[in-house]
C-alpha cells in the first residue's frame, strides 16, 4: 500500500486531502454453477487477491480514473455530467457506473483514484465486481453515505446488468461484499439468505488453476444459457408453481421434461441436479467430508461438460488431468466457463507435484502453459489504512 500511495501522489500530485485506501477481492466459486440467476445455491468464497484502491476528495469537481494495469490509457478524467457508458473508455466504465450511481449529485467535490489489481485479467475470478465493490466501499467512505455492505452488493449487480450489459446474477457481487477469511458463503440466490460455513480444509488447499485461454465466448454463450433457462421457466410454469428452475426437484422434472425442447432438458437438468448437489456439498463441509465435497465436484463438472456445455477443451483437458494426479481430492471449473479457471481441493504435500504434473500434461495437449495459485480465504471488501492492515 505504501508503494501505491506513493505512486497516487507522484500521479495526482500533493493536496491538503486525507488519502483513503480500501480492497475488494476476487472470489472462486467451489460449486453451484449457472445456479445463481436460476434462484439457486451457491458456494463461493472470497480470495486474498483483488483490487487495491488508493483515494482522495478533489476541489475541481473532476473524477480521475487510473488503472496501473492498464497504463497506456493513462488518466481517464470525465466530469460528472459524462457518467455515461463509453467504449473507449474500456475498464474505467466499471466505475464510472457505480459512480454515476452512487455519488451524491450536489456536492461539489471531485475525487482522484487509483486502481491496481492482482487478479488475472479474463480468469473468471471475478475482477470486475472487485472493481465494482472497491468503488462502492470507496465512495460510501469519502462521501459519508452510511450504506449497508449488502445495498452496495446489490447497486453493484444493478450496474454489472444495466450499465455494463452483462446479465449477471449476483453471486459475484455478494461473494466480494460479504466474503470472511477462513469460511465459504453458502448463498441462496432467491431469497439472499446465506450462511458462513467455516472452510476447514486441514491438510489440503485449494489450487486454482488458470487455463491461460481468454473467455471470448463466456459472454454471448451465458446470454444465450441465461434465455434458454428463461423460456424453459416459462414452459414448467404451466403446469407447476414454480418461481425459478430451482424451486424444481428432481422427480418434478423428470413428471415433466417432456414439455421442453432437447436442449432445454439438457439446461434444466444441469440446473436442478447442480442446486442438488450444492446442498449437499454444504452439508459435507459442515460435516468436514473432504471426499464427499471432492466427487460432488467432479460430477458438477460432468454436468456443466455434457448438460449445460461450457467447457471447452482447454477446461477439460486441466480438469481431466487434475482427477488423474494422486494429491487430488475435488476438480472442477469454477465461473462462468469456456476458458477462465479451475478450482482444485489438493492436499498440500502432493502441491508441487500436482503444479508441475498437471501443468506439463495441459501445456503437451494445449500448446501452452497454465497458472496456479495456491489460494488464501480473505475478507470481502473493506477500508485499509494506509499501511494495509484493516480499519474495522
Amino acid at each position: 500500500m505504501d508503494e501505491l500511495v506513493r505512486d497516487f501522489i507522484q500521479l495526482f500530485g500533493q493536496s491538503g486531502q486525507d488519502i483513503y485506501t480500501f480492497f475488494a477481492p476476487g472470489r472462486v466459486n467451489l460449486i453451484g454453477e449457472h445456479t445463481d440467476y436460476n434462484g439457486g445455491y451457491v458456494l463461493p468464497c472470497s480470495l486474498h487477491i483483488g483490487t487495491y484502491v488508493v483515494a482522495r476528495l478533489n476541489d475541481d469537481g473532476m473524477i480521475r480514473l487510473y488503472s496501473k494495469n492498464f497504463h497506456d490509457d493513462g488518466i481517464v478524467s470525465i466530469r460528472k455530467d459524462e457518467l455515461s457508458y463509453e467504449e473507449c473508455h474500456g475498464w474505467a466504465n466499471y466505475p464510472k457506473g457505480i459512480i454515476q450511481a452512487l455519488m451524491p449529485k450536489h456536492v461539489r467535490k471531485g475525487i482522484d483514484v487509483l486502481y491496481y489489481g492482482n487478479i488475472p485479467n479474463g480468469a473468471g475470478l471475478s475482477s470486475s465486481a472487485s472493481i465494482e465493490l472497491a468503488t462502492a466501499v470507496m465512495l460510501n467512505e469519502l462521501f459519508q453515505l452510511r450504506m449497508e455492505m449488502m445495498e452496495l452488493v446489490k447497486i453493484s449487480q444493478k450496474v454489472e446488468n444495466e450499465y455494463i450489459g452483462v446479465n449477471c446474477g449476483i453471486m459475484d457481487q455478494f461473494a466480494v461484499g460479504m466474503g470472511k477469511a477462513g469460511h465459504a458463503l453458502l448463498l441462496d440466490c432467491q431469497t439472499l439468505k446465506y450462511q458462513y460455513l467455516p472452510l476447514s480444509l486441514e491438510d489440503c488447499s485449494i489450487v486454482i488453476a488458470n487455463t491461460n485461454k481468454k473467455r471470448e465466448l463466456a459472454d454471448s454463450a451465458y446470454n444465450e444459457r441465461r434465455a434458454t433457462c428463461e423460456q424453459a421457466l416459462a414452459k414448467l410454469q404451466r403446469y407447476v408453481s414454480i418461481h425459478s428452475l430451482s424451486d424444481l426437484t428432481i422427480e418434478q422434472f423428470n413428471e415433466y421434461a417432456h414439455v421442453l425442447s432437447p436442449i432445454e432438458q439438457k439446461r434444466v437438468r444441469h440446473v436442478v441436479s447442480e442446486n442438488e448437489r450444492t446442498k449437499q456439498a454444504a452439508s459435507a463441509l459442515q460435516k468436514g467430508d473432504l471426499h464427499t465435497f471432492g466427487q460432488l465436484m467432479r460430477k458438477s463438472h460432468e454436468s456443466l461438460r455434457d448438460d449445460y456445455e461450457v467447457t471447452g477443451k482447454e477446461l477439460d483437458t486441466l480438469v481431466e488431468a487434475a482427477w488423474k494426479h494422486k494429491g487430488t481430492i475435488g476438480a472442477r471449473m469454477t465461473g462462468a466457463g469456456f476458458g477462465g479457471c479451475t478450482v482444485n481441493i489438493v492436499k498440500d504435500d502432493h502441491i508441487p507435484s500436482f503444479i508441475e504434473e498437471v501443468g506439463k500434461m495441459y501445456e503437451m495437449e494445449i500448446g501452452y502453459a497454465p497458472s496456479f495459485y495456491v489460494a488464501k480465504i480473505g475478507d470481502g471488501a473493506k477500508q485499509l489504512t494506509k499501511e494495509g492492515e484493516s480499519m474495522r
